[in-house]
């Protein structure tokens, strides 16, 4: 039903805003893409994933400029684009798994207006056919920019933020589940949220990103 009323405004939506790449400003033929020059741009990690780190792209201009817009300009709309190309890189789901964001604090989801990682696991979900859990895990307190720290200090800050929900832990209990975020850096959110999941009883965790830094590259 979303999915036939959104293209039969699509129409409507192209004359009021023109379509343009969301990496260069270039004219499109649809909303939802990128132009070849800046698809050509996109740097894509080599093999598989690293562990249990599944990433679309490698975090650099064109995958920066995409996440900018995404995140903090309210780019809601790329979202489809962004987990299909996530979709892609994800290794076979055998059996029952569960999606779930990496949380926000109520704070910033009530300044930000959304989650940008729910946006994302809302389409891998439904792209996979798999059972979204958005409120799987909560953030309880307030956590500052990981920006600058060093790995202890990283753990030090995020140590007890970001737990299961309560009502959750049954249905979490012996699970395999897909972890999603945006951009992965150090990997101290992610791997704060994994430890909450198994800490409920979930058994397995790989985590989806759209961008992921490139440790070789990355002081």
């Amino acid at each position: 039903m979303r999915a036939q009323l959104a293209n039969s405004l699509a129409p409507l939506v192209d004359l009021v805003f023109p379509p343009r790449c969301p990496g260069c400003g270039l004219a499109l033929a649809a909303q939802d893409g990128l132009c070849v020059t800046c698809w050509d741009q996109l740097e894509r990690p080599e093999g598989t994933g690293s562990g249990s780190v599944v990433a679309a792209t490698l975090y650099g201009p064109i995958s920066r400029k995409l996440v900018l817009a995404f995140k903090h300009g309210g780019r809601i709309a790329l979202a489809p684009m962004l987990a299909r190309m996530m979709v892609a890189r994800l290794p076979a789901l055998a059996g029952d798994w569960l999606v779930v964001p990496v949380p926000l604090h109520r704070g910033r989801l009530w300044r930000r207006g959304y989650n940008q990682s729910a946006l994302l696991a809302r389409e891998l979900a439904q792209a996979t056919g798999h059972r979204l859990l958005v409120d799987a895990l909560h953030r309880r307190r307030a956590t500052p920019s990981l920006g600058g720290l060093g790995r202890q200090r990283r753990a030090e800050v995020l140590a007890g933020a970001i737990v299961s929900h309560p009502r959750h832990r049954t249905a979490l209990a012996g699970r395999c589940v897909v972890l999603v975020d945006d951009v992965l850096t150090s990997g101290a959110t992610t791997q704060a949220c994994a430890a909450a999941l198994r800490a409920a009883g979930v058994r397995q965790v790989i985590v989806a990103t759209f961008a992921q830094v490139d440790e070789r590259g990355s002081s």
